[in-house]
């Protein structure tokens, strides 16, 4: 193993807790979190993988990173994305910002499940897609068959629902409306929350025209932040 790889594992391995690890797949594997099915923990908290990422970030090759994304424990695989935000954060030009979003999609397989979209979709592609004018990054993933490309599309609109620019965001909602799986319902709701955090009026018209076809995850996310009346309004389906 390379030394920058081992360094890191064996900070992250000093940081971890053993009973913590032990309950992580038990709590997740009886359907109360979103993590994928096969993850390993080591049990690391995430400000721990904050600071071990801090650390090791200006010195890991894309090549590493790669290495370290790959790996079956979460808590490596957040720590390589964290160390991506930061390399993608600092540098100023655009000819790196490019290779840094080329290895992001080109490895985008391991970045499966919800807390790794999450944690790294809107601070890398999102942004990325919003400075440079280029949603069809965003529209690729969004035609995918797989959701866990549909699911970074979504999130990847977070950018620009934070500059308050809501019709990508909007547009994607709707297409997955009717999508079969209940945490991209998840999704779709958590971003239309965020919307409404930024522009009430925009929610409350967007609702206004689709809350009745929402399924009950995303209108329940969607409208968590309104007034209790309007929301047990949207809820009974009624205005």
């Amino acid at each position: 193993m390379k030394k920058i790889l081992k360094d890191i594992k064996e900070s992250l391995a000093v940081l971890s807790i053993p009973e913590k690890a032990a309950f992580f797949p038990k709590f997740f594997k009886t359907g109360k979190g979103e993590y994928g099915e096969g993850d390993l923990f080591l049990g690391v908290k995430v400000p721990d993988q904050r600071a071990v990422a801090k650390e090791f970030y200006a010195k890991i090759s894309l090549e590493e990173l790669g290495e370290l994304l790959s790996s079956p424990y979460h808590e490596h695989r957040l720590t390589a994305l964290i160390m991506l935000i930061h390399k993608f954060e600092k540098t100023k030009e655009p000819a790196i910002k490019e290779e840094l979003i080329n290895f992001y999609l080109k490895n985008l397989d391991f970045v499966n499940n919800w807390d790794l979209v999450d944690t790294s979709c809107y601070k890398i592609l999102g942004r990325y897609a919003f400075e440079n004018q280029k949603e069809s990054l965003l529209r690729d993933l969004a035609a995918s068959d797989k959701m866990w490309y549909k699911r970074v599309a979504v999130v990847g609109t977070m950018h620009y629902v934070k500059k308050g620019s809501f019709e990508l965001t909007k547009e994607f909602v709707t297409q997955n409306l009717y999508h079969p799986h209940d945490l991209m319902h998840k999704a779709n709701g958590w971003l239309l929350r965020e919307m409404g955090n930024k522009n009430e009026a925009e929610l409350i018209s967007y609702l206004n025209q689709y809350y009745k076809e929402m399924p009950r995850t995303c209108l329940r996310y969607a409208i968590e932040k309104l007034d209790e009346d309007l929301r047990q309004d949207y809820l009974k389906g009624r205005i």
